[in-house]
């Protein structure tokens, strides 16, 4: 049992005013001046350490320390830079590590305005930390400057914390006024109480009352200011720095703070914005912002593009260009949603070690359940009111996302709304959106590629851009012409003659979704822009079959995004123009005619006479060379292109990253003597990875045929027991893991390929899709896809065989020379004909490939 029967403030008047401290009390001081916060800390942590109590200073801020070390004081200093949950994870590990009944004095809470900009987040780290306090006995000093945070915050603090004071100095005198003391009472406790002599004298005559009140009055006169933010607060003082020139130290100065407290902490990218970004730019971007904080790494690599193409003076974007129409979800708002639905504790267990991915779920649950405050649902509706009834896309943009060396591609959802129907239903599917997103945050695919590049433990806050889809009303569906992604360095050169650096593109018809993920029963055109007639497929059988036949729409009667067939759309709409798009089928025509068969022209999507006839190839190659340019970085870039009558086709920029690549390597020579038995594969092109020379430790083959033969969910198991032996059997750091199957990875048509996930393939160095015609299971080599920079940035080589070419050959039959090791998981058994897991000894085997002679070989060392 504690020596002492109670906890004190070491001041034993103000103990008697206040009927003692309890353990659990968080003690909040309202001053005028930091200096009267530390004459009421001093003699509380010396009657502590007189006790033996067990106290600690929380030491963060700017301000001059309130304790000098000494014995019994534990001092730890936090680096509020590091952004609110980083922070507030801190303290609550520093808390439980202290354990029950310790004594703890902070700085100024409101020094953390500093480093957050906003009260919003002085709030809610105050109300996830005070009931944690509260609930192992401790007792705990906090203090804010009073008039200086809003209403809404004091009101928030005072409703959380145990008690709360004001405290004044007038004419030399002290004064106390306890505000709040939770669970006791006197009949004088709650009045203003003097110091006279060390005696804390309840003020109950007139005169003095009339005294102390009409100062209190002639402070609140300044507190107007109080309706404001410090995040408010800080624009208007930016306001009026806009006549100043953009050359002096003040208005870089501010420019370059608003960047930090807006845009991020990538600093490559902060150095981009604070070159490109003015403080009119600035500004315009924060009137586009619901709620406080970042806007994420998508909205700022979209902004900064488009900013740096107006800035190109050697061209006129702005008759080419569609304006963006643009709002961003502020990443203050996803903290506060998990703190004010009560999912911090959740939130701090997940950021455990062993709570990392077993607690995912669980708060992934009740991100999807969650509630926005009044005062957001408000912002929200207002932006669904100034769209009205235009398609919309909530994109994920957060902390991390798009930055240099961490691209996120497709790790967070985004999701497009067609947004008909009437305003509290289009509402409702908004807020909806949302939650889905921040719950994406929590995905097995997310958290592994976090962990696997060290950000398991780094501040990661989910912003949003909000965009007005770009395209045209094609009753009943809404559609961009053309949509895609291109990249400024093109490591996939299919030919000699391609040179990497003049870029690439993938395009579709239609909604960019097929251009960024991987279609399952389609094929997007991919054009190396310096000779983008040179396809990766040369007969015209190839052509016909590896180009688009499908493209993702937004059907406005039915509210929902759909497929739909490109031919069977053109027989009941042929006033889409698509003849810049399109090259008329004159074989299949033919035929139809031999069969007396009469039709409307049946199309091939080429896109060659938009390649050839407009200037659009030359308008792609001098974008991506303009921000590769400025990035001193290559750059991958998503795009729309739509056709009007009037003007010319109009590009819309719609996001732009750092390009993660491998580069085409050192030369390799590829053995020209090889003697046929020791050839395990061996093809020309159809590879991604640059050059390579690499020993193989282990093989896992999924046998096709075999494949083919399962039940839906029989292959649905099979993507589950890859991710499983990638679990436990393959690590990249120590060996060579070469994965061979059927089809397309990481499809969602499990008739298609194996349906893995990408968190199930992660450990894998080399990936080998293989072609089956007899169950049409295809590779698709996804340059460009989100798949496809998932492979560049975990540095996983590609290669396809189409075994029916003659350039391929694949003997397969030379696997069975080695054990199959499945049999370590005995409960996998049943699938020890489909799944095979090899161990080569001593680096028997090797692959090489070399990008110039677009030559690769794997083989068995002599």
């Amino acid at each position: 049992m504690d020596r002492f029967p109670y906890p004190s403030t070491g001041l034993n008047q103000l103990d008697a005013m206040l009927t003692r401290l309890q353990y659990g009390d968080n003690v909040v001081w309202q001053v005028d001046d930091i200096e009267h916060y530390k004459q009421l800390v001093v003699p509380y942590v010396q009657r502590a350490i007189g006790e033996h109590r067990k106290m600690v200073y929380v030491r963060f801020a700017q301000h001059a320390p309130l304790l000098e070390p000494q014995p019994g004081l534990t001092i730890i200093e936090l680096d509020a830079d590091t952004g609110f949950e980083m922070f507030s994870t801190q303290v609550h590990n520093i808390i439980a590590e202290q354990g029950k009944g310790a004594f703890y004095v902070f700085d100024s809470l409101s020094d953390l305005l500093t480093s957050w900009a906003t009260d919003l987040m002085v709030g809610n780290f105050f109300m996830v930390t005070c009931p944690y306090l509260y609930e192992l006995d401790t007792i705990a000093y906090f203090t804010l400057l009073r008039d200086y945070h809003t209403y809404q915050t004091i009101a928030r603090i005072r409703g959380t914390t145990q008690l709360m004071l004001d405290v004044y100095y007038l004419e030399g005198a002290l004064y106390i006024h306890p505000l709040k003391v939770w669970n006791r009472h006197s009949p004088t406790m709650f009045l203003p109480h003097r110091d006279e002599d060390g005696q804390l004298t309840p003020v109950t005559n007139s005169v003095d009352a009339a005294r102390l009140f009409s100062y209190i009055s002639d402070k609140a006169r300044t507190r107007v200011r109080r309706k404001l933010d410090y995040w408010d607060r800080l624009f208007l003082r930016t306001e009026e720095l806009l006549s100043e020139p953009p050359t002096s130290e003040k208005y870089r100065e501010a420019a370059g703070k608003l960047c930090r407290l807006m845009l991020g902490r990538d600093e490559r990218m902060l150095n981009l914005a604070e070159a490109h970004f003015s403080l009119r730019d600035l500004l315009d971007i924060k009137a586009r912002l619901i709620g406080t904080g970042y806007i994420g790494g998508k909205a700022v690599g979209m902004l900064l593009a488009r900013k740096i193409l107006q800035e190109d003076t050697s061209f006129d974007w702005r008759g080419r260009l569609e304006k963006h129409d643009s709002f961003y979800i502020g990443s203050d708002i996803f903290h506060s949603y998990i703190v004010q639905n009560g999912l911090w504790k959740l939130r701090v267990e997940q950021k455990t070690p062993e709570g990392y991915f077993s607690k995912a779920e669980p708060l992934a649950q009740g991100l999807l359940k969650g509630k926005f405050p009044a005062d957001i649902r408000e912002q929200f509706q207002e932006m669904i009111e100034y769209f009205g009834q235009s398609p919309i896309i909530i994109r994920s943009s957060s902390l991390l996302e798009d930055s240099f060396g961490n691209a996120f591609a497709g790790k967070y959802e985004s999701l497009f709304l067609v947004n008909q129907g009437d305003p509290e239903d289009r509402y409702e599917r908004f807020e909806e959106a949302v939650r889905i997103i921040y719950a994406s945050t929590m995905s097995e695919d997310a958290l592994t590629y976090r962990k696997q590049r060290g950000l398991d433990q780094v501040d990661e806050q989910m912003a949003l851009l909000v965009q007005r889809v770009s395209g045209t009303h094609h009753a009943p569906y809404f559609f961009p012409d053309v949509a895609g992604v291109g990249v400024s360095y093109n490591t996939f050169v299919w030919n000699q003659s391609l040179d990497p650096q003049a870029g690439m593109l993938r395009m579709v018809a239609g909604l960019g979704t097929r251009a960024v993920d991987r279609s399952d029963d389609d094929y997007p055109r991919l054009m190396a822009l310096d000779q983008p007639l040179l396809r990766p497929q040369s007969n015209p059988d190839d052509i016909r079959q590896f180009s688009q036949h499908s493209m993702d729409v937004l059907n406005v009667q039915e509210n929902k995004m759909e497929t739909i067939g490109i031919r069977q759309y053109l027989a009941r709409n042929p006033e889409w123009d698509i003849r810049l798009l399109a090259t008329e089928d004159e074989e299949a025509a033919k035929r139809m005619k031999q069969l007396g068969m009469e039709s409307q022209p049946l199309w091939i999507m080429t896109f060659d006479r938009l390649l050839t006839e407009t200037d659009f190839v030359p308008l792609m190659r001098r974008l991506l060379e303009s921000l590769e340019r400025i990035y001193d970085y290559p750059v991958d870039i998503e795009f729309t292109l739509n056709f009007s009558e009037d003007v010319p086709p109009q590009l819309n920029l719609l996001q732009c990253r750092p390009l993660q690549t491998r580069g085409l390597g050192a030369r390799i020579e590829i053995p020209g003597t090889l003697a046929s038995e020791r050839i395990l594969f061996h093809t020309e092109g159809s590879f991604m990875g640059g050059s390579i020379s690499q020993p193989i430790d282990r093989i896992i083959f999924v046998e096709p045929s075999a494949y083919l033969q399962l039940s839906e969910q029989g292959k649905h198991d099979i993507a589950r027991l890859i991710g499983k032996i990638n679990r436990q059997f393959c690590n990249r750091k120590v060996d060579t893991t070469l994965l061979m199957g059927p089809g397309r990875w990481g499809t969602s048509t499990p008739s298609l390929g194996v349906p893995v996930r990408f968190s199930e393939i992660s450990q894998m160095s080399i990936l080998c899709e293989i072609s089956y015609p007899g169950g049409n299971l295809m590779p698709e080599l996804s340059y460009g896809s989100h798949f496809f920079q998932d492979l560049v940035e975990e540095k996983i080589f590609y290669v396809a065989l189409f075994c029916e070419k003659a350039n391929t050959v694949f003997h397969k039959e030379r696997l069975q020379n080695y054990e199959n090791l499945l049999w370590h998981l005995p409960e996998a058994q049943k699938y020890k004909d489909v799944v095979f897991v090899y161990d080569v000894p001593d680096h028997a085997l090797m692959l090489m490939a070399d990008v110039l002679t677009q030559k690769l070989v794997c083989f068995f060392k002599a």
